[in-house]
């Protein structure tokens, strides 16, 4: 093998061949059209940059690419998932969290920060790099940058764009907020990011259930309230029911001429 293909892995299958010359893959026969240009080959056999030159985001797939990682500088991987073997124990070093349904972002965290004191690239991969690895990453931008959910959610997001976090995995990310902060933010707009077009134009990724519109609530600007007008001086023996008051005080009167007449017709 030629050294400029060692140095030159197919952007799309991560394996070695003359991609650019449209040479068929002897491993996984992808192949690259004939002249199709380089930029369009879509980069997916390698992990998401989160953070320059340290933090990785990606699959279980990314994390089986031992030379690719390699080429990227990777010295250790965080595992999210026990039930992915750890591949190349002598050539990473490799840290696993439990395999349950609750997220030991502390753990994680303390392992991800001694990666970035010891300036060393890490990649965090679970099996299919859409839920619980980016929820571990997202736990860590909060920890280490102090940013809120909705700004370290949609941070990972633009860099990743298949990341769809589960209900479960949203929901322990809002207990890990209220633990760092003391509160869950109520407002996907993060300081730097520029404002949506409305609530709904930002999801987590899992189905909306309660999609009840939101009816102005009473006493608000746009739509007074019965109750916000000022008090009436008419007291309770002159209210009357769906007929307005005629100069006799009498509602039903409709013969002038006879101020105690009353002219009601009872079907």
């Amino acid at each position: 093998m030629r050294k400029r293909e060692r140095e030159n892995p197919c952007g799309v299958c991560g394996h070695y061949h003359k991609y650019e010359e449209g040479e068929v893959c002897s491993i996984c026969g992808h192949r690259v059209p004939v002249g199709s240009e380089k930029s369009s080959i879509q980069v997916s056999a390698f992990p998401s940059v989160i953070l320059p030159e340290f933090l990785y985001l990606g699959s279980y797939d990314n994390a089986s690419r031992s030379e690719l990682l390699k080429t990227q500088g990777i010295s250790r991987i965080l595992n999210t998932v026990p039930s992915c073997q750890n591949l190349y124990k002598n050539s990473f070093t490799y840290h696993c969290l439990p395999d349950d349904k609750t997220f030991q972002f502390d753990e994680a965290n303390q392992f991800l920060e001694q990666c970035e004191k010891d300036k060393e690239r890490v990649l965090v991969h679970c099996m299919s790099g859409k839920s619980r690895s980016p929820a571990v990453v997202i736990g860590y931008l909060m920890k280490s940058r102090g940013w809120r959910l909705a700004q370290s959610y949609q941070w990972v997001k633009e860099r990743r764009t298949s990341v769809e976090l589960s209900e479960g995995a949203y929901q322990q990310l809002q207990e890990y907020e209220q633990k760092l902060f003391g509160s869950v933010g109520n407002s996907m707009l993060s300081a730097g990011f520029p404002p949506v077009a409305g609530p709904s134009s930002i999801s987590f990724g899992f189905p909306k259930t309660n999609e009840i519109p939101q009816l102005p609530a009473f006493g608000c600007t746009t739509t007074p309230s019965i109750f916000a007008r000022a008090p009436s001086n008419i007291a309770p023996s002159d209210f009357t029911f769906g007929a307005g008051q005629n100069a006799t005080g009498n509602p039903f009167n409709t013969n002038p001429s006879n101020p105690n007449a009353t002219d009601i017709q009872m079907d």
